[in-house]
């Protein structure tokens, strides 16, 4: 079973590709959600005011994936697509990867957009710390305070992540399992008299 993914650590350095006095100014950006991905080209629209171009494509998720590539005015299929192929090839999710140009009076072709797109889209990438993580899944614990110090030790045993605790007459406990130990601590937790386990939807 899979469960780790890539994505980047953190915004990558400006990447600059040109053809033909055409300028393509690569960018890859970690995304964990739309409206992430809003602001990042929101950013970028401020940063290059001018330009004519904001051609990108992203990827989000680990189970379901949704993407999107969009031309941005350029010819169909000759930016957003090309862009989403480098995502690809690199085995990437949870990114965003824009390409801004700026036009330098002489056409380039379909071809030559291709080209150029690909190869900015891959110098962004390449720009940035890919890193391996974890597919996690969430539980909530629901248990008496009694059952406090038998939930907290196998929490300890597993090394298990703690994301939330309430920690009251009835205690609540949020914890982050990796994908492939999920079952078997879902029934070390489920065999537990009194103690309720259900998992939260990402």
């Amino acid at each position: 079973m899979k469960d780790t993914y890539k994505t980047i650590a953190s915004n990558s350095e400006e990447t600059l590709f040109k053809d033909r006095n055409s300028k393509f100014y690569g960018y890859a950006f970690p995304v964990r959600s739309e409206e992430d991905i809003k602001n990042a080209l929101e950013g970028l629209k401020k940063q290059h005011h001018s330009a004519r171009h904001f051609c990108y494509a992203w990827q989000l998720g680990t189970e379901k994936i949704s993407y999107r590539a969009n031309d941005d005015g350029e010819p169909s299929n000759s930016a957003g697509m090309p862009i989403y192929g480098q995502i690809q090839s690199f085995d990437l999710t949870n990114v965003l990867v824009v390409s801004v140009r700026y036009f330098g009076g002489v056409k380039l072709g379909v071809g030559g957009l291709i080209n150029a797109y690909r190869s900015s889209a891959r110098l962004a990438i390449e720009a940035s710390q890919i890193i391996e993580k974890t597919i996690d899944i969430s539980y909530q614990l629901t248990f008496g305070y009694e059952l406090m110090s038998k939930a907290m030790k196998i929490i300890k045993e597993n090394r298990l992540q703690i994301l939330s605790q309430k920690l009251e007459e009835k205690c609540e406990i949020q914890i982050s399992v990796r994908k492939s130990d999920a079952v078997k601590i879902f029934e070390i937790f489920d065999a537990i008299y009194q103690l309720e386990i259900r998992q939260l939807e990402v």
